[in-house]
């Protein structure tokens, strides 16, 4: 080798022969020093299979409730304390790092991280599990996770996940709600807002042809209290349709632009208490035949950290070029006379349901249902002597205190 250096440089700089020697045998020894690691990869490749879930899937928590019905973890010796495991309080679970354990007759490794998300400077904390286990076949890891799928169904009656956006989309929780039937509106309002979703869910092929983005907005406005934000998580679970739900108040216009981006199909994205959205913000003009940005406006003011979404910003998201497809909009507001005719648009807007004060009847049916057994005068007589209560939610607590009273009397009597 020395040699043929020599020749190359002439046979007059052995001193840069020599320098090339020392690059090519450093390299190959820095080559050579991985190789063991890239052959333990390799293997691991060719007779085992892994799967990763990660803390922005709802899955994730599922397999945490999983791993709690294992025998293996009682000999774990590393656990952290878990309190994000639904309806188990303070749980124990496997400390990030490496763990092991039998499962259905093969060995299987798990491997807990825990993180900072470095993305955008964000000191968010992230999450994964990732399982191995010895074979190729993956109707195994079908059978695993189809274990999982069942452990968690035998727990709860999940219908509905809620999450929440913080630099990424992340699983709030997953709980049960009521029927559609308990949200008692006025006769009729129910129906008509079911049949406009199927109608709407029926009909993409039919977007598809039209040449129309295939999203429909939805407006619950009234005063608070009036059961704006139950319908939608009961018209979700009825849809089977999870809620991405967003705070304008903590956004910017280009947080929400990256949050609407990453929003999934077949979902309902729930802007709450639109009419709030902050008014002394820089906003871009607004054409009001078009509802679109002006020509001429300045868009650089809109996207300032920490001054809120901007009307043109909303806009953009709604029915821009790279607006979500396959979902609903669902706007609530109490005051509807403060949101900009550009957002009520057909489009954006294409149904409003007022949610008002709660009639008699509405009143009765719910009384009803806390008490079945009592007549019908009942329900009367406590609805007249509660005529100040105006909304649903109040009338609700009423209803409350008035079965807790219940449940104490027939305790006295039963001690008597």
């Amino acid at each position: 080798m020395s040699e043929i250096l020599k020749s190359i440089f002439g046979g007059h700089n052995e001193f840069a022969a020599g320098g090339l020697m020392l690059m090519i045998f450093g390299g190959l020894g820095v080559y050579l020093h991985a190789v063991p690691e890239k052959l333990w990869e390799w293997l691991l490749g060719q007779t085992t299979m892994m799967i990763t879930v990660t803390d922005d899937d709802a899955s994730f928590y599922w397999v945490k409730e999983w791993l709690l019905e294992q025998n293996f973890l009682k000999r774990v010796r590393r656990v952290d304390l878990d309190t994000t495991i639904r309806n188990q309080g303070l749980a124990l679970i496997p400390a990030p790092g490496t763990h092991w354990f039998w499962h259905a007759g093969r060995p299987f490794l798990v491997y807990f991280y825990r993180n900072l998300d470095p993305k955008g400077g964000s000191r968010r904390r992230t999450e994964s599990l990732t399982f191995r286990t010895i074979g190729r076949s993956q109707s195994f890891l079908k059978q695993f996770v189809e274990g999982i799928v069942a452990c968690h169904e035998k727990k709860t009656k999940v219908r509905l996940s809620l999450y929440v956006y913080d630099d990424g989309w992340s699983y709030v929780e997953g709980y049960s709600p009521r029927l559609l039937e308990s949200v008692i509106l006025k006769p009729g309002e129910k129906d008509r807002i079911v049949r406009d979703i199927e109608r709407f869910r029926k009909a993409r092929r039919r977007y598809r042809q039209l040449g129309v983005p295939y999203h429909r907005g939805y407006l619950l406005y009234g005063p608070p209290g009036t059961g704006k934000t139950s319908l939608v998580s009961e018209l979700a679970a009825r849809f089977q349709m999870h809620v991405y739900a967003i705070n304008l108040s903590s956004f910017n216009d280009r947080s929400l632009m990256a949050a609407m981006n990453d929003v999934p199909p077949n979902c309902v994205i729930l802007f709450e208490d639109i009419d709030c959205m902050k008014s002394g913000q820089a906003r871009a003009a607004v054409d009001q035949s078009s509802g679109r940005p002006a020509a001429g406006s300045d868009d650089k003011k809109e996207s300032v950290p920490g001054m809120g979404v901007t009307l043109s910003g909303l806009l953009n998201v709604l029915d821009g070029f790279s607006a979500p497809e396959n979902v609903l909009y669902v706007m609530t507001s109490n005051v509807v006379e403060n949101l900009d005719p550009a957002l009520l648009r057909p489009g954006r807007i294409d149904y409003k349901l007022y949610m008002g004060q709660a009639d008699d009847q509405q009143k009765i049916e719910l009384y009803q249902r806390f008490f079945p057994e009592a007549g019908l005068g009942a329900a009367e007589l406590f609805v007249e002597t509660n005529r100040s209560v105006e909304t649903m939610a109040e009338f609700q607590g009423l209803l409350l205190k008035l079965e807790q009273e219940c449940t104490e009397l027939d305790e006295l009597v039963v001690k008597v």
